[in-house]
């Protein structure tokens, strides 16, 4: 889930009706009816189903109309509900530590002979980049340009952007805290390498991602390429 389909999931369960009936929908291992979920509770069949259909709007749960336990009655066939397949978690500020476990599993998955498993997992972080860009940037009515479609990806996975200078972008959060905090030589490099594989997924070849730790923030900054040839050009 997004950060915002998160919170919205959250706060529909702020209600003690809706979360017993959800943990209800959870332990049943099975469909269950408004009817059965009316009764546990011990409401109206009429508000279950306000309940429940709220529970469905904000990714809680799914429905589809089936014959409870495969027996066909007469009459309509009643809808059913089953939770989601996915975690529901918030973060303030937001976290993605399983980007990070989706990296390393890659690199242990896919380490190569005579690769360390550090620079194992460090192409896979870049890869890993690189296939989110390329993603990102093939959604429907992605036409902008790419410092834009940079700033938007950045926002989406909880970077918090911010412009510094013109072409410039400063991420004032870590997704990857507090992970960087005790392994941050490790952390920090593969976060560098994951957003310079998103970079070049996206297509940002105005930009580039390099390692600018600040307390508090993230160790990498965005900035225009052109920086890093006026940086080359004066040590020559």
């Amino acid at each position: 889930m997004t950060s915002d389909a998160a919170i919205g999931a959250v706060a529909a369960l702020d209600d003690e009706l809706r979360r017993r009936m959800y943990r209800f929908i959870r332990e049943a291992g099975r469909p269950v009816t408004r009817d059965e979920a009316a009764e546990y509770v011990g409401i109206s069949r009429k508000l279950a189903a306000f309940h429940l259909d709220k529970m469905v709007d904000v990714g809680l749960l799914r429905a589809h109309y089936e014959h409870v336990g495969g027996i066909r009655r007469v009459g309509r066939t009643p809808k059913v509900y089953r939770p989601v397949d996915a975690d529901v978690r918030v973060s303030i500020p937001e976290r993605r530590p399983e980007v990070l476990a989706d990296i390393l599993v890659d690199a242990v998955l896919g380490q190569r002979d005579g690769e360390s498993g550090r620079a194992a997992a460090v192409r896979a972080a870049a890869e890993r980049g690189a296939a989110t860009g390329r993603e990102l940037r093939q959604r429907p009515g992605t036409g902008e340009r790419a410092l834009v479609l940079v700033r938007n990806a950045l926002a989406e996975w909880g970077f918090e952007p911010a412009d510094t200078a013109p072409g410039g972008i400063r991420l004032r959060n870590c997704p990857f805290h507090p992970l960087a905090a005790r392994a941050p030589e490790l952390v920090c490099a593969l976060n560098h390498s994951y957003l310079t594989g998103l970079l070049a997924g996206l297509g940002a070849d105005s930009t580039r991602a390099v390692l600018a730790p600040a307390a508090g923030e993230c160790c990498v900054e965005i900035r225009p390429a052109e920086d890093q040839r006026a940086e080359i050009t004066r040590e020559v």
